[in-house]
């Protein structure tokens, strides 16, 4: 686990012990992204009137649906395990136990990468999850639920790698730098390395095998995703020392104006307050405590 992410649940166990002492859960508010109060009401049609609350004083959805566009190939965030054909990972942990104190039942859908933003900005979709950075950019098109965690994107290369050991030799040289398209990753890797000197790929997985085949020198990626690659394949890749860049919020996202948002904020805040957000996080991004690996998981089938 990086230091960040140490700091990072140090910070909201902090937070957790501070709300338990308060004892007093209406001040929590949602974030930027919104506008709005964690604990308003949402729009009284039946679908999440604020007048009913679950359990905790927090919104009662009364059994709604709520369809969750997911990509099923991101580790630790989401998985369907090879053997079993069963789906895993933080994010069906994390919004099932939101679910569950909001009184909604999620409905999963496979979805790629590539169309899910546009997906849930048409409304085809009432949410999405995949470790989704929170940006200025994306927020033209959906609206975000306030962070869940902070994290890192950082390099990946082949092990031994020694002619270069820092991101500014790296860009100085004649590399090619590979990530996935459409992603944070890939716009922070040609910002910094420059479009000529990157090359996209459909998913990170392929990126991956390019480096280790050596069609690529490195690849950018966040820490989390970065850090089971290197676990997957200790003699092939390791990650670069230097971070590319920091505290990259990520969270989930709606249809713009979705009454979900702040019902969602306000289920968020309460996991932070009573820790059992921080202990999701250990859970998953703990040093060693996730072992699953891409060699593990199948190839997701996704929605036509």
């Amino acid at each position: 686990m990086s230091k960040r992410l140490l700091a990072l649940l140090a910070l909201l166990l902090t937070f957790g012990l501070l709300a338990a002492a308060c004892g007093d859960d209406d001040d929590t508010e949602a974030g930027d992204d919104t506008g709005a109060d964690a604990d308003a009401d949402a729009d009284a049609d039946g679908d999440g009137d604020g007048d009913d609350m679950a359990e905790g004083d927090l919104p009662d959805l009364e059994g709604r649906t709520v369809t969750v566009a997911i990509e099923n190939a991101y580790l630790p965030f989401n998985y369907i395990d090879l053997e079993t054909g069963e789906p895993g990972g933080w994010d069906y942990d994390a919004i099932d136990e939101l679910c569950s104190r909001l009184n909604c039942t999620p409905d999963y859908k496979s979805v790629a990468w590539d169309g899910m933003i546009a997906a849930v900005g048409d409304g085809q979709y009432d949410m999405a999850a995949d470790g989704i950075t929170i940006t200025d950019e994306r927020s033209q098109v959906v609206d975000f639920s306030d962070g869940y965690v902070s994290v890192d994107q950082r390099v990946l290369v082949r092990t031994g790698e020694d002619r270069f050991s820092t991101l500014d030799e790296l860009a100085s040289g004649d590399y090619r730098v590979g990530s996935q398209l459409g992603t944070t990753n890939y716009t922070a890797a040609v910002t910094k390395f420059g479009e000529d000197s990157v090359d996209g790929f459909d998913d990170f997985g392929f990126a991956v095998q390019s480096l280790i085949n050596g069609d690529v020198d490195a690849v950018v990626m966040d820490e989390t995703a970065g850090s089971g690659y290197q676990g997957e394949n200790p003699d092939d890749v390791q990650i670069l020392d230097e971070i590319l860049s920091s505290d990259e919020e990520l969270g989930f996202i709606f249809p713009q104006g979705s009454d979900l948002v702040s019902a969602f904020n306000a289920a968020i805040a309460d996991m932070k307050a009573d820790g059992s957000l921080e202990a999701l996080l250990v859970q998953y991004f703990g040093e060693g405590n996730f072992t699953i690996t891409y060699d593990d998981i199948a190839d997701p089938v996704y929605e036509e």
